[in-house]
């Protein structure tokens, strides 16, 4: 028999919660495949099996909390898929054959059972099962739109919100009268459990706030200039890279010139200690079902557009498809937000400890601008802002910062060139 154990995550990660079995007990498994999903902190990750052989055992649920080390299964290595032994009928064919025929059934029996299990288990992201789970929902009765058939968190959610079969309502209707003048005013609730992962996004936010004196100044930029740029550049840039040019990469770019200049922007505390640092590996939040995180994309300084914007892009991709590592989150210098994707004109972004800025971008909208005293022209204008913290980020420091993105946006011929 073998142990399946947790495996040391990070050094800060301690536990996580089972979110997906990959395999039930029965099941064969080859040395190396993954086995079951588990979703920590920051990140899901898939354990392995370190041999080959049939689950035996499962000794954990799906959203039970594990422990790093603990053994949450057992695999036996000479046991066959079904529980019957893999030399056994070949060897005992000739002696006990009543035998025989009476254990053939019993081996069979189990295969097609979880044969028949693994059908009706709906394909269904692990947010979604989680959410299902929570809700008591049963994944079967949950239609999706997705073309491959996929149950996702949207999904759960429309489900969850359509009316009660009837015969819940009757039931209500009985008590109503008793139960209406105690409570005359309930409206209808739903309760679901936070995930580990929204649980940790909002301790780190509240002790952002509570630790850092953390303040935001705004500033606002003329994007025809990039605009123009872009629109010029992109069939050509996307022929020879192989990538689109977004936004994204002019903002890194302009971010990383802006840090070097205003080095305390890139710094962070510690202990009474500010520690200044001389590489530039930012941070781009991506938004997935399962909240907000944070990749980060190394060496912004060396690096030219195109491999920012293929970073950016793949960093994304495995986010939303939890496939992001620990290490593909750790040790950013500064961190760049865009609300404006989801249409937001105006925000004050919190800090991502222990970083000391962070930059918000919003929506582009056309609004009016004074050109000269006499003249006014529609042009496509975003507000940007800044939140710092203001223990070691002075406003003139701060300003000074915003306004250098600013001018670096609106003149970005020379920041295109030099990237």
């Amino acid at each position: 028999m073998a142990e399946i154990k947790v495996p040391e995550l990070a050094e800060s990660i301690t536990e996580g919660t089972i979110a997906q079995w990959l395999k039930q007990p029965g099941d064969h498994v080859e040395k190396g495949e993954y086995i079951v999903e588990l979703e920590t902190d920051k990140v899901n990750v898939e354990v392995i099996s370190e041999e080959a052989g049939v689950i035996k055992e499962l000794k954990a649920g799906e959203g039970d909390t594990v422990q790093v080390g603990e053994v949450i299964a057992i695999v036996d290595q000479n046991a066959q898929a079904g529980g019957a032994a893999p030399t056994a009928a070949p060897e005992k064919t000739e002696e006990p054959k009543k035998e025989d025929v009476q254990e053939a059934p019993k081996a069979e029996a189990p295969a097609a059972s979880q044969e028949a299990d693994s059908k009706n288990r709906p394909i269904a992201s692990p947010a979604a099962r989680k959410m299902a789970r929570e809700k008591g929902i049963d994944l079967n009765q949950v239609p999706t739109v997705d073309p491959m058939g996929r149950v996702r968190v949207q999904d759960v959610e429309n489900y969850s919100s359509q009316p009660a079969p009837t015969s819940k309502p009757a039931k209500q209707e009985t008590k109503a009268p008793a139960a209406a003048p105690a409570q005359n005013d309930a409206k209808p609730v739903v309760r679901e459990k936070m995930s580990r992962r929204r649980q940790t996004i909002a301790k780190r936010l509240v002790e952002v706030q509570s630790t850092a004196a953390m303040l935001t100044t705004f500033n606002e930029i003329d994007m025809s200039a990039v605009m123009e740029l872009r629109k010029r550049k992109k069939d050509r840039f996307f022929e020879q890279h192989d990538v689109r040019l977004g936004f994204m990469s002019f903002f890194t770019k302009a971010v990383v010139a802006a840090l070097k200049k205003y080095p305390y922007v890139n710094a962070e505390i510690q202990g009474d200690e500010i520690v200044l640092k001389k590489f530039y590996d930012v941070g781009v939040a991506v938004s997935t079902e399962d909240g907000l995180v944070v990749p980060v994309i190394r060496d912004c300084d060396r690096k030219n557009f195109a491999e920012i914007e293929g970073d950016i892009l793949g960093m994304a991709k495995k986010a939303r498809d939890n496939k992001l590592a620990l290490s593909d989150l750790q040790g950013g210098t500064f961190t760049i937000t865009n609300g404006g994707v989801f249409g937001s004109l105006l925000s004050t972004p919190i800090l991502n400890g222990p970083q000391v800025g962070i930059l918000g971008m919003h929506s582009i909208q056309l609004r009016p601008v004074a050109i000269d005293k006499d003249t006014m022209e529609n042009r496509p204008m975003m507000y940007i802002a800044l939140s710092y913290d203001h223990r070691i980020i002075d406003g003139k420091e701060a300003v000074g910062f915003l306004k250098m993105v600013k001018e670096l946006l609106e003149n970005p011929e020379d920041l295109l060139l030099e990237g």
